[in-house]
């Protein structure tokens, strides 16, 4: 494929990702636009709207003007005062992820990787600053430079990964590779390691944090329901309501990663949602925050042993495949670094799970990104080097002060 065809190829998968993206609240908001109001309003309006879920989805401030009548019935703050959202719809970015896997491993198999993927990333910029330009009115402003890079950098994650698994494949040695094959044999082991565990640990803390999620959906199913017909809302309404929720669907599994890590997280300013006490005033009239428990747990500490749990089977399982190559003190070293990598892995997705998402005790919602981190590091490195030290075996004559 010559360097016209790659340049076109790439810059059409990254469009595709944007227009498939924001087409997901288009499509809803378009049918509400026809069916419900009969085609009175500009559609312009729906288009902005859907731009601004997307661009919040991918961690976007939006700065919204609430409606005098609004803020009167709701006896917030008075009319005109600017209300920022900052909580991203974690949904639209794990889109935006795996649609980048797919295109980044169809550029990497062209023959101008290098080029298609620096022409795929500037299309998707270019893109996103051109539809957050469009939403640009004084009701609704998101951040330009917000809108332009964060939706690109989520892109690039995902373009990054798809590449990185086609040059894997074909067995490809970059010069990064090169660099990290000079290291001591050691000290690749120890980072391997450490980055391997860290990066498993955290999975496996989020496909628990999946199952309590879904366990919590199904046992209050009653009052989720409720919670639906209290919003009388009609089949398109009831429509649009779901796919919103499916949008916050990974940032409640993320939040339930923080309860089983211990701090918990808040829905409101005051409010805590921990294993050991949970304290909750008025929350939004969302259906599936009827899952969220509305008492303390009698065993609700157990739950704080699941990390400790996970830190300790990755360890053991990996343990195994580094017995006698390294010492104790650099165990203790791969443990910590398992703790660091799993706590920032964490961290980084409670910091985009977290933030404001109204006026009034809504402007704090999620967990607090470094008291997770903190509660995480301590238990995953505890943990791991247990399992280190269950499952490996030391090299001893190495154990002292003697020199490699």
């Amino acid at each position: 494929m010559n360097r016209q065809l790659t340049l076109l190829f790439a810059a059409l998968e990254a469009l595709l990702v944007v227009a498939i993206g924001i087409a997901i609240p288009l499509v809803p908001l378009t049918l509400l636009w026809g069916i419900h109001y009969g085609l009175a309003i500009d559609w312009t309006v729906f288009w902005r709207a859907a731009v601004d879920i997307w661009l919040v989805g991918h961690g976007t401030d939006i700065t919204v003007v609430l409606d005098p009548a609004v803020t009167k019935s709701l006896g917030l703050a008075a009319a005109g005062t600017p209300v920022t959202i900052t909580i991203a719809l974690l949904g639209f970015s794990l889109l935006t992820v795996l649609l980048g896997v797919r295109a980044g491993r169809r550029v990497a198999e062209t023959s101008h990787v290098i080029l298609g993927t620096v022409a795929s990333l500037a299309m998707f910029g270019a893109s996103s600053f051109v539809v957050t330009l469009s939403a640009l009115v004084p009701i609704a402003r998101p951040s330009l430079w917000q809108g332009a890079l964060l939706p690109t950098l989520v892109f690039a994650i995902g373009l990054l990964i798809g590449s990185q698994v086609v040059t894997t494949k074909s067995r490809a040695v970059g010069p990064v590779r090169r660099w990290i094959l000079g290291w001591p044999a050691h000290v690749r082991t120890m980072v391997a390691t450490s980055l391997r565990g860290g990066a498993l640990a955290a999975a496996g803390l989020l496909t628990l944090a999946s199952i309590v999620t879904v366990l919590a959906i199904v046992t209050s199913y009653a009052e989720i329901i409720s919670l639906y017909e209290a919003l009388h809302t009609e089949v398109l309404g009831g429509v649009a309501v779901t796919l919103g929720q499916i949008a916050l669907l990974p940032n409640i599994i993320v939040w339930a990663a923080s309860w089983l890590i211990g701090p918990g997280f808040a829905i409101g300013a005051g409010s805590t949602v921990s294993p050991l006490a949970t304290s909750l005033g008025p929350i939004p009239a969302i259906p599936v925050f009827g899952a969220l428990p509305t008492g303390d747990f009698a065993f609700g500490f157990a739950g704080i042993l699941a990390p400790v749990i996970v830190g300790f089977l990755i360890a053991a399982v990996l343990g195994p495949r580094i017995s006698g190559e390294l010492r104790r003190r650099e165990l203790a070293i791969v443990a910590l670094g398992i703790g660091v990598t799993a706590a920032a892995l964490i961290g980084l997705l409670v910091w985009a799970s977290a933030g404001s998402a109204g006026p009034g005790r809504l402007a704090d919602v999620g967990p607090q990104p470094l008291v997770v981190m903190a509660w995480a590091f301590v238990e995953f490195s505890v943990a791991a080097g247990l399992g280190l030290l269950a499952s490996t075996r030391p090299d001893k004559a190495n154990d002292g002060f003697t020199q490699r």
